[in-house]
């Protein structure tokens, strides 16, 4: 294959394409080096092209907590009470910024996902929770 520059959507398309049948070369061989390049490529022309939403600051804590293997009980030191942490990852309570900097600074969750504005359910309305307190 020529490897050239992505530019447009049919570029893609084509490398995704040569990346499936490069999927199985050795790595350094000449296959395997075509394979690097062209991922390369791609992830360029997606970054560019492809904007993927941050998760809100929930899925960022469910995620957390299942890639880590955690339970509820292992939030406490960093929410609170199990009901606390329940209310919080039902989204029936906002997270407090003394919450954030606590998942942040002691989990490593990115701060910038944790004070994303996200939906809380009141009473049977869902509203948009823009501010933290502690």
């Amino acid at each position: 294959m020529n490897i050239k520059p992505i530019k447009t959507e049919a570029d893609y398309q084509s490398a995704l394409k040569e990346i499936e049948k490069l999927f199985g070369a050795k790595p350094g061989s000449s296959e395997g080096d075509q394979l690097d390049v062209l991922i390369t490529l791609v992830e360029a022309y997606e970054d560019e092209h492809y904007d993927i939403p941050a998760p809100d600051p929930i899925e960022a804590i469910n995620y957390f907590m299942e890639s880590r293997g955690l339970t509820r009980a292992d939030l406490e030191p960093y929410i609170g009470s199990r009901a606390r942490i329940s209310e919080i990852l039902n989204r029936k309570r906002p997270l407090t910024l003394s919450m954030i900097q606590r998942l942040h600074s002691e989990l490593g969750i990115p701060a910038e996902v944790l004070v994303k504005p996200y939906k809380i359910a009141v009473s049977h309305k869902v509203s948009h929770h823009t501010s933290t307190v502690a």
